[in-house]
């Protein structure tokens, strides 16, 4: 083989070398930054959970996250907008009990898109109590005294939630239902945020809210805590939940889960998985979490994300047909 050949045939490697080089560094997930849907405005339990939770992901995958806030209609925004992506791991979405449980449950002849089949699991984040407060200036300042009030003056208490078919329409509704209350419910589509100012200014009465909000106004003393929901939490532990008042079947733990297109390939379906679940186990996230009540909720696998869905979807059939709510 002569000089020239010899140099042809080791250029047509090395050409060879670097495209193989060149299609696997364009293969390697992440290469871009990841969009991460999530459908409230800044300021509630679903946000905080999703930038906590996000930054230690982000060092896990290499790659920046974009956390993309897109609020209205229960969560329908970002979930037609994830349903529609492209399923390649760069855009997902962090939702919770209301919006990627209670609204595919209750608004499916709403929805431009089949949430069992357009939308996956892919790992459980981070569960947040609530408590149940009112405005600093209502006349109840125990919950007994709320129940007393709101049944002698039926149709003018008002609360809070964030949105028509939202957990805390559901939760406050079935309160109301059990404890034979006349109250009117006021929704706000833009979530925690949007509720905080309602409690705050007195538009509304009553409401839930999650314990990453509701630590700041109890300090500020904009807000007074009639009772904890599902648990007795460090801080408020002197009031009692709703299950020790008399109603064990009321009260909802507002968990938040990530969420990707159907057909995202397996592979990265499990790098997702295990840089989000641990971020989750992280010291930081854990101990941050922690000083606003808030738990880790982590599962074992993919597979038993998408398995604990489907039974809480299950569960909300349920709800969704002993309590129902006027949608229009």
């Amino acid at each position: 083989m002569g000089a020239m050949a010899k140099f042809m045939a080791a250029a047509a490697v090395l050409a060879l070398g670097l495209a193989a080089e060149a299609a696997s560094a364009q293969d390697k997930y992440p290469s871009k930054p990841i969009r991460i849907l999530v459908p409230y405005a800044p300021g509630g339990a679903t946000d905080y959970a999703a930038r906590l939770v996000s930054e230690k992901a982000r060092v896990a995958l290499g790659a920046n996250i974009v956390i993309e806030n897109k609020p209205g209609a229960g969560g329908i925004i970002s979930l037609e907008e994830l349903a529609h992506a492209k399923p390649d791991g760069y855009t997902l979405m962090i939702g919770n009990v209301t919006t990627n449980c209670i609204t595919p449950v209750l608004f499916t002849k709403k929805l431009a898109f089949n949430f069992d089949k357009d939308i996956v699991a892919v790992a459980r984040l981070l569960v947040t109590p609530n408590v149940f407060l009112a405005n600093a200036g209502f006349p109840a300042k125990t919950f007994q005294e709320f129940i007393d009030y709101t049944r002698k003056n039926p149709g003018k208490v008002r609360y809070a939630s964030s949105g028509i078919g939202s957990f805390p329409h559901f939760d406050t509704a079935l309160l109301a239902k059990r404890a034979q209350l006349d109250m009117i419910h006021i929704p706000y589509k833009g979530g925690a945020g949007e509720m905080v100012k309602g409690i705050v200014n007195g538009e509304v009465n009553v409401t839930l809210l999650s314990t990453p909000i509701t630590i700041p106004q109890v300090k500020a003393g904009t807000v007074r805590v009639l009772s904890n929901v599902t648990q007795r939490l460090e801080g408020f532990k002197e009031y009692p939940t709703f299950a020790e008042l008399g109603y064990p079947d009321v009260g909802t733990g507002n968990w938040s889960a990530l969420f990707a297109p159907a057909g995202t390939p397996p592979e990265i379906m499990r790098a997702l998985y295990k840089a989000f679940t641990d971020a989750v186990n992280d010291d930081f996230v854990k101990e941050a979490a922690a000083k606003t009540g808030t738990d880790i909720f982590p599962a074992a696998s993919i597979e038993e994300t998408q398995n604990w869905l489907k039974a809480e979807m299950t569960k909300w059939r349920k709800t969704v047909q002993e309590v129902p709510v006027e949608l229009n």
